[in-house]
Order: C-alpha cells, then sequence, then structure tokens
C-alpha cells in the first residue's frame, strides 16, 4: 500500500503537453509569466514526457534554470513505443534528464499503458528500471498513465504493487463512457489505494466549451465561474487525487484555473446534481470526443490534422454551427491533407487514448464539410 506522501500535494498540476507557441516553436517567455503565475498562487507540480515536442528543454527555461528545486515537482514520462531495443527505451531516462536539467525526478511514469503496448514495457524490463533509478535516488514516485479498461488495469495494479501512483483520464464528460470508463478504472485505483493524478479533465478543451444547454445550466449557477472551472473542480473533489492536471495554453487560462482553485472548495451537493444534468445532455451529444493530444498525427502519411477537423466537426455536431464548421474546416486541412485524403491504414486509431473510430469520423467529415 502506498504512503500519503501525495496528502498535501495542491489540488492544480500545471501539464505541459499543450504549451503556447510562437510560430513553430513554443512561446518559452509566456511559459516563463505562466511558471511565475502558478508558483506564486502556491502550486507546485508540473507534468511533461518525453514524447511531448520541446516541453522538456522548454520546462528547463522556464522553470529548472529560474527556482530553487525543492520550490517544485516535475513529472515526466518515458514512452516504450518510441524504442526499438531496450537500450533506446532506458535511455529516454538519461535523455530526460539532461533535457530537464532536474537533477532528479519527483514522478516517473510508464507513459500511456493500454491493451496495445503494455506488454512492450515488460519485453524492455522498464518496470524494474524505473524502480532500479528510483533505488538510486533519480525517482521519488513510480507510477504509470493508463488508456485501457479496469480489466487490464487491476491487473497491473495486482502485479505491480511497487506502483506509488497512477494517472487516469477522469472528467465529468468521460465518467460512465464504455470507451474510456473513467469511473470503474477509477474505482479499481480505490481499491487497490493507488493515488491519482488526473489528466483530460477539460478533455482537451472540449469541456471548456461544451454544448450551450450544458453551458447554459453552468451559467445559471455561477455566472462569473468558467467552464473548464466545473470539469476541473470535479476531478478534483473526487477521493484520492493528488492533482488535476491542465494542459494550460496561456495566461489567460493559466489565471483562470488559479482563480478558482487558489482556494479549492469541492462541488458541493446543488453542484453535483448540476453536473449530473450536464452528464445526461452529453450523453445525447454527437460530438467527437476527441482530446486533441495528436498522438493520431505522428504517424499519418497524409499528415491529416485529425484533432483539427474534429474540432470543427463538433462546431456542427455540438452546437449546429455548419458554417462555422466549414469555415475552421477550410483553415484546419489544406489540400491534400483533407479528411477525403485519408487511406485508411488506421495507424491513427492504433495510436488513439480514446479508442475513437478515426477513420469513420474522418468520412463523415468529408461528407460534411467539403
Amino acid at each position: 500500500m502506498p504512503d500519503e506522501f501525495w496528502k498535501d500535494v495542491p489540488k492544480l498540476g500545471f501539464g505541459l503537453m499543450r504549451l503556447p507557441r510562437k510560430a513553430l516553436s513554443t512561446d518559452v517567455e509566456q511559459v516563463k509569466k505562466m511558471v511565475d503565475l502558478f508558483l506564486k498562487a502556491g502550486f507546485t507540480y508540473f507534468d511533461t514526457a518525453f514524447i511531448y515536442p520541446g516541453s522538456e528543454a522548454s520546462i528547463k527555461k522556464a522553470l529548472v534554470d529560474r527556482y530553487p528545486r525543492e520550490q517544485y515537482t516535475l513529472a515526466t514520462k518515458v514512452n516504450a513505443l518510441l524504442a526499438l531495443t531496450e537500450n533506446a527505451a532506458k535511455k529516454q531516462f538519461q535523455t530526460s534528464l539532461e533535457r530537464t536539467g532536474a537533477g532528479y525526478f519527483d514522478y516517473y511514469l510508464l507513459h500511456a499503458l493500454m491493451e496495445s503496448n503494455y506488454t512492450r514495457y515488460d519485453k524492455f524490463h522498464l518496470w524494474d528500471f524505473v524502480q532500479e533509478q528510483k533505488a538510486k535516488g533519480l525517482i521519488r514516485h513510480a507510477g504509470f498513465s493508463f488508456h485501457a479498461g479496469p480489466e487490464l488495469l487491476d491487473r497491473l495494479l495486482t502485479d505491480h504493487p511497487e506502483v506509488d501512483f497512477i494517472q487516469l483520464q477522469i472528467n465529468y464528460a468521460d465518467w460512465e463512457n464504455p470507451s474510456v470508463t473513467s469511473r470503474a478504472n477509477y474505482e479499481v485505483a480505490r481499491k487497490h489505494g493507488v493515488p491519482i493524478t488526473v489528466m483530460e479533465p477539460v478533455k482537451g478543451g472540449t469541456l471548456a466549451n461544451p454544448p450551450n444547454k450544458v453551458k447554459q445550466l453552468f451559467q445559471a449557477y455561477h455566472p462569473d465561474m468558467s467552464c473548464a472551472s466545473w470539469a476541473i473542480r470535479f476531478a478534483a473533489s473526487l477521493d484520492g487525487i493528488i492533482t488535476v492536471l491542465s494542459g494550460m495554453s496561456n495566461i489567460a487560462q493559466m489565471e483562470d484555473n488559479l482563480s478558482y482553485m487558489r482556494r479549492f472548495q469541492p462541488l458541493n451537493e446543488e453542484e453535483q446534481e448540476i453536473i449530473r444534468q450536464a452528464q445526461h445532455i452529453l450523453g445525447r451529444s454527437s460530438a467527437i470526443p476527441c482530446t486533441a493530444c495528436h498522438y493520431c498525427t505522428e504517424g499519418c502519411p497524409r499528415q491529416i490534422p485529425i484533432p483539427d477537423i474534429f474540432a470543427a466537426m463538433n462546431k456542427q455536431l455540438g452546437n449546429g454551427q455548419l458554417a462555422e464548421a466549414k469555415a475552421a474546416y477550410a483553415q484546419a486541412a489544406a489540400p491534400g491533407h483533407r479528411a477525403s485524403d485519408c487511406i485508411a491504414c488506421r495507424q491513427c486509431e492504433r495510436a488513439c487514448p480514446q479508442h475513437l473510430p478515426i477513420v469513420n469520423h474522418l468520412k463523415q467529415g468529408a461528407e460534411m464539410l467539403e
């Protein structure tokens, strides 16, 4: 049973997958301002990964080079799918240390375990490797992030009682989603007594701009609170949560999150009922539940901007805004990289943590918007 190292961790974490961009690079100066605001408000948890382009190097410049090591906690991840050999997989750890300059990692995760890849972490002996680095003091707490169902999660936590924490996708929209199984996975983690860091609480930003009926629910109760605040507070109100990671992309998002998480209050009974009403509405939504993680685009032979296309489609599917959807699609998809250019190789579907039928959705998008 893991100890309670996590009890005093502030409930908002800074997810570093969607950092602000300036042209083709990370806008490090804006990240510095965001880091300053975050730390000044009393928050400490930063989450990056080997696979996030430019993220580890950017957080070195914005955080590690500018603050004493004891003022923050840093998490990163090893991704076995990026490595052809065991040595290459293990080398990611040293590369992450060099990129961040952090000296050690407070939290280190095996990244994005699911049915299609979890055996690769066994094959490369990464469970044992992480424990070896922990014994050396280079890792403080070891865990894994997870994108599959409760049966596999239960098996992994049974086989690996040494796990200190896990990272799960939890949000009110996916609580009963059969593809994501947020509630069932959460209950497995509670059964094993393993604390949780929450990813995708705002579902890649989609819950910051939910269907209009959901917006109206929230605004009627809290006119001045953002829709994103409901999503983050839902996750942070659960028992056994270390922190809730928000993938903030600009200063405005940072300021909004700090405004209600600085003095976090769990959802009260009335707010919980409003969330249940929102879940009911979303259960009837035809919007595509894409989180814009972009894992699907890494190996796309046609370089189709799948998440951007889905975001355009959702303007129509979620809010009935066909003209806006067509305009967003025209901006997102250049000739040769449109939905109709998909060759149905399905590499995107194998990479998708949400297990979406991407090829079918792209066909739908072509019919709808081209």
